[in-house]
């Protein structure tokens, strides 16, 4: 089923820009300039993905809060255009998913769409959530608990209210009860967006075992996810594993062709474990992609196919898996990521747009 995107932005020069990319991107486009034609569409039809041109003002401030209290968008993801001085935590805690950065270019554009596309298709392939009123206390490691109400729950995120008080972008802790259940579940978060009512979308990330069973089984018998698509899962994650195989088949066998995806030039620090070894190796990212990276190390890890590598910005840290596809002593090894979950390509994504908003940021556009 093709993607549907709505485009709000009165600059005509910028909308031409996006919709010329969404359409390379096979992405159909519902566009207005107008915030209040965008506020009727929202409340009409379901759109996988929403543009905002965004300034400081009472209509894109109105446009943000209504969204969220969507119906039928919700949990759209957003993405904010903004001027380049504007703070991209700020944005974040705005509700956006990704954000452009004035000057838009056209290579730039189609990063960070590309990059939202990904979290399109994820958002899309997730379980149905299921509606729940439930307490739950979440917390940061030194700071005191904060009290939240859940509204939705599926096995991978909620959707929860913690009464005007907003929550700290990056990693959180959650404890609570589903209802009916006496068991409690335990697991860590990542705030995906946020509102100034206070209601915040939260992306499950480290989940134990035991809490893992618990919600899909209370899942299963409310509605949010049937026996048919638990097994869908599953095989959905088959066929990633077979695509994956046959991917890096395909890569090895043409390593010399020129590469198809755009890759960023970027200074990333990273440590870099063999799978299953204790000794880190502190490194850092110069290059990335979609599907791999550039590790610079002077003692690369000869004889070690797949590795472990932490990832860590001022936004984001995050372990993924790889593949050493080629090494080059005294410089470092170009690794494929092995991606075991669609969560962890859209970290990947997500980390993409960032570093491209941030060049921005800083001056260097691209």
């Amino acid at each position: 089923m093709q993607l549907r995107v709505l485009v709000v932005c009165p600059d005509e020069e910028a909308a031409e820009l996006l919709k010329t990319v969404l359409a390379e991107m096979e992405i159909e486009v519902e566009y207005t300039p107008s915030v209040a034609r965008g506020l009727e569409l929202i409340e009409e039809r379901k759109f996988d993905g929403i543009l905002l041109e965004y300034h400081p003002d009472k209509g894109s401030d109105e446009f943000l809060t209504l969204l969220r209290q969507s119906a039928k968008n919700n949990d759209t993801i957003l993405m904010a255009i903004a001027e380049a001085h504007r703070n991209a935590q700020t944005m974040f805690g705005l509700g956006a998913n990704f954000v452009l950065y004035r000057p838009l270019s056209l290579e730039r554009t189609r990063l960070s769409l590309h990059a939202a596309r990904g979290m399109m298709r994820s958002e899309r392939r997730k379980s149905p959530r299921a509606r729940v009123f439930s307490n739950a206390n979440v917390s940061y490691p030194g700071a005191p608990e904060i009290k939240a109400t859940m509204l939705n729950i599926s096995d991978s995120g909620t959707l929860i209210t913690t009464r005007n008080r907003v929550l700290d972008s990056g990693k959180v802790y959650f404890e609570f009860a589903l209802p009916g259940e006496r068991a409690i579940v335990r697991l860590s978060g990542q705030v995906a967006w946020q509102d100034s009512s206070g209601r915040a979308g939260i992306r499950f990330m480290d989940v134990p075992q035991a809490s893992r069973r618990l919600m899909q089984g209370w899942l299963e018998k409310n509605g949010g996810l049937s026996e048919i698509g638990a097994q869908a899962v599953g095989a959905e994650h088959e066929e990633s594993a077979r695509k994956a195989k046959e991917a890096n088949i395909q890569q090895v066998s043409h390593a010399g062709d020129r590469r198809r995806e755009e890759r960023l030039p970027c200074r990333v620090g990273a440590e870099v474990r063999a799978v299953g070894g204790t000794t880190p190796n502190h490194c850092a990212m110069t290059d990335i992609s979609e599907s791999g990276c550039y590790i610079e190390m002077p003692t690369p890890l000869v004889g070690h196919a797949d590795v472990e590598i932490t990832i860590r910005t001022a936004e984001v840290k995050f372990k993924i898996q790889g593949e050493v596809l080629s090494t080059h002593p005294g410089f470092g090894m170009g690794v494929r990521f092995v991606f075991r979950d669609p969560a962890e390509r859209e970290e990947i994504l997500r980390l993409l747009a960032m570093l491209s908003a941030a060049q921005v940021r800083d001056g260097q556009v691209c």
